[in-house]
């Protein structure tokens, strides 16, 4: 965990050659589980005794993961890119202290202000384990890893409680979980993964496509498949209204094509289908005058995809009442009782005991949450909302993961914005608004949300491949190690090469941009709620209920409500075309061959993200080793 933390840290922090953290199925936990499965071979041919099971595997595969959602982009890297942003951008230009510095003082705990250590914080060629620096980020680290670990924590007794509707009962595909899966289970005759011919074209024509592309970034004079990445295809619409499409990028990564392929047709159909419906909305749009100036708003995905994700919470909240409720049940009602129910009763002693102990860790949460925001002077109300936002978004991201297994960058979504919008400026109050600034790095993307990864590892652990009361406790310990692991290579890193230094350009800088310019802006200009932004936030929940209530009623109903949460998001920006490419050849293989001809395609695609993955990686460890920049497989 610690080498992967800091790889991770290394690659997307200092070089930005991977960007790893930022899909659904991280890249290094999948490589380092490639490298363990290979020593596995060699282990069963010289001592058999020593070789790793799948459960085995497994577990080390859920502790990168977990550790590797905690050291990623949208987390902990975005800690460090905001906890002393403020002092140090504080100039006579950004205006910073004269316009909200008054309201930073209850959480300044939260904070690292001493001078001395932002200044070799970000221009770097300092010991990070000097006093003079470590200590004032000392005590804001503690609080931080206290304050994650809780709401991580509460995610974690949530998927607890729910984790039996969608595992046992629905039965989601959970997509993610089919490469590690396969890789970790050779042993299955009816799919021989690591002799299976399909696969190993998969692998090498990805891997093919990555060397190539790889040493083209070195020497210029090598092939190139240049509609592999980003291609914006909107340069050639120069005339209105096609010109309001902006940028289009079309891409064909090999790992979406091939992750694509586990999603049932009408899902992978919904998520294309919506961004394309997306683009044309702008081109009425701009043919009807709905992008004028006065309308700067236009075409408003901001407000459209915040209230498509709150509807799809809601919705997916109240298909969970039914588990909710038996959960509970379970939990504290009397055997006698419980023997009066066929379902309960068939719900183990183990079991209602995790039911408990998760009832139990989410009123702790609540609590700590209650201290924590009245400590920030963080209103009521708005605390309330805030996270509870969080906490819906959470749920819903975890459901479209595994039901999906799509990207899930909601960029657009954010719960300190949804509350501007509805309520205004002066309704949120400047002091509520400044400490939500100080909270939004962790809740800036949701790319990395750990409440995804902890339900696939339970979907993992079915079939006793790992005991499920372990299972949890590898989650807790993966947690607070994920969380050290994570402080330890960014610290080295950014005082090494400076957060503004030799660090990415801008990486260490945005999040705190984000943050407390838009703070700034606010404070300055106090918004009040507006009546078109209002009516677009409606607009969009209107659609997913709509949608949703269409797909009941008509079982041949094509489009679900996730894809269009996602398409009007941002998550689907860079890969709605490769989703296209894998939907249109399973149709084709579905269409002509059936099913046997379907599973039949399955190890090319589990080849394509591995070959991918393993090619990418080796290109992210050649280029730190060597002092270069290098190709990398995503953006």
């Amino acid at each position: 965990m610690l080498i992967n933390a800091y790889w991770i840290t290394v690659v997307e922090v200092r070089w930005y050659t991977l960007d790893g953290t930022s899909l659904p199925l991280f890249i290094t936990p999948i490589f380092i589980l490639f490298c363990l499965c290979a020593l596995n071979f060699g282990l069963k041919r010289l001592r058999p005794q020593a070789a790793f099971d799948q459960g085995e595997l497994l577990t080390i595969y859920v502790m990168l993961v977990a550790g590797s959602a905690l050291a990623s982009h949208d987390l902990i890297q975005n800690l460090f890119g905001a906890i002393a942003h403020a002092d140090r951008f504080a100039t006579p230009e950004s205006r910073y202290e004269a316009i909200f510095f008054q309201y930073l003082d209850p959480a300044s705990f939260l904070l690292v202000r001493d001078e001395e250590a932002i200044k070799a914080f970000y221009q770097g060629d300092a010991n990070w384990l000097d006093p003079r620096y470590l200590t004032p980020f000392l005590l804001p680290l503690l609080w931080w890893a206290i304050f994650l670990a809780t709401l991580i924590g509460m995610c974690l007794c949530i998927n607890i409680i729910i984790r039996r509707a969608w595992t046992d009962n629905e039965k989601l595909a959970f997509p993610i979980i089919q490469l590690p899966m396969a890789m970790t289970n050779p042993e299955n005759r009816a799919t021989p993964f690591w002799r299976s011919r399909m696969m190993w074209a998969g692998f090498a024509t990805a891997a093919g496509i990555t060397f190539f592309n790889g040493m083209h970034y070195l020497y210029p004079t090598w092939p190139y498949f240049e509609q592999i990445k980003l291609y914006n295809v909107g340069q050639f619409f120069t005339q209105r209204p096609w010109s309001a499409m902006g940028v289009t990028n079309i891409s064909m990564y090999p790992f979406a094509i091939g992750l694509a392929y586990f999603l049932p047709l009408d899902l992978a159909f919904s998520c294309w289908f919506f961004f394309f419906a997306r683009k044309m909305f702008q081109v009425v749009g701009a043919s009807a005058g709905w992008d004028a100036p006065s309308n700067a708003g236009f075409p408003y995905f901001e407000q459209q995809s915040s209230g498509a994700w709150i509807a799809l919470g809601c919705v997916v909240v109240w298909s969970l009442r039914a588990q909710i409720r038996d959960a509970w049940r379970a939990a504290f009602l009397r055997k006698s009782e419980l023997a009066a129910s066929p379902s309960l009763s068939a719900i183990d002693a183990a079991e209602r005991r995790r039911y408990r102990i998760a009832f139990a860790g989410l009123a702790a949460g609540v609590l700590y949450l209650g201290w924590f925001s009245y400590r920030i002077n963080l209103s009521f109300w708005v605390a309330l909302l805030f996270f509870g936002l969080f906490f819906l978004l959470a749920v819903a991201i975890t459901r479209v993961r595994a039901e999906f297994g799509t990207p899930h960058e909601i960029y657009f979504v954010n719960p300190r914005t949804v509350l501007v919008t509805l309520f205004g400026v002066g309704a949120v109050g400047a002091q509520s608004l400044t400490s939500l600034s100080v909270l939004y790095w962790y809740n800036r993307g949701y790319r990395s949300h750990p409440m995804p990864n902890h339900l696939e590892a339970f979907k993992m652990a079915e079939g006793g491949r790992m005991q499920t009361n372990r299972l949890i406790w590898v989650l807790i310990a993966a947690t607070i190690f994920g969380i050290l692991f994570a402080y330890i290579a960014n610290l080295h890193v950014t005082f090494a090469e400076g957060a503004t230094g030799k660090a990415s350009p801008g990486f260490k800088r945005w999040v705190g941009a984000e943050s407390y310019d838009r703070l700034s802006g606010w404070l300055q200009s106090p918004t009040k709620p507006d009546r078109t932004q209002i009516g677009y936030v409606i607009g969009g929940a209107l659609v997913v209920l709509g949608l949703r209530v269409l797909r009941g009623a008509f079982i041949w109903w094509p489009f679900h409500p996730a894809g269009y949460a996602l398409a009007v998001s941002y998550a689907m920006d860079y890969f709605w075309f490769a989703f296209f490419v894998s939907w249109l050849i399973k149709f084709l293989l579905v269409r002509f061959g059936g099913m046997k001809a379907h599973n039949a395609g399955i190890p090319f695609f589990l080849g394509l993200i591995l070959g991918d993955y393993v090619s990418g990686s080796l290109w992210a460890i050649y280029g730190p080793l060597n002092g270069l920049q290098t190709y990398k497989i995503y953006i």
